[in-house]
């Protein structure tokens, strides 16, 4: 019985070795760097009811694969779209927000979005400032 255990586990064995590839490196998740060259969005003042739309680039300056895990706004009021896709060595992307001001209360506006990446430190924080008339 124990011959026969030994037997598959070492074919089980061979099966997984061969199947990898001896150069192929995994990089997802590898800490990597971004820049970002402008973390605050100024929209100025606006009126009550028009729609703030805010972008920022977001560009990857390291070695590997810039991966987002969360993009999360601060409040409801605000919409914010999250690369889907790894952004490349070299390689950028564009983060959308869009604020509702209908549903704000207050006149100034200050909200933030919140990246979790592969970098280090892992969170960012973007802000989005302006004013209600």
């Amino acid at each position: 019985m124990s011959a026969i255990r030994l037997f598959s586990f070492t074919s089980l064995l061979s099966i997984f070795l061969l199947s990898c590839r001896e150069n192929e490196i995994i990089e997802v998740g590898q800490p990597t760097s971004m820049d970002i060259p402008q973390k605050v969005f100024y929209a100025g003042t606006v009126m009550k009811g028009e729609r703030i739309k805010a972008s920022f680039k977001v560009i990857n300056t390291g070695a590997y694969p810039l991966v987002f895990g969360e993009v999360k706004p601060s409040c409801s009021c605000t919409v914010v779209g999250k690369p889907t896709k790894p952004v490349q060595p070299g390689d950028f992307t564009i983060i959308k927000a869009e604020i509702n001001t209908d549903e704000l209360h207050t006149k100034n506006i200050h909200k933030a979005i919140t990246l979790m990446t592969n970098t280090e430190p892992n969170i960012t924080i973007l802000e989005i400032k302006g004013r209600i008339k």
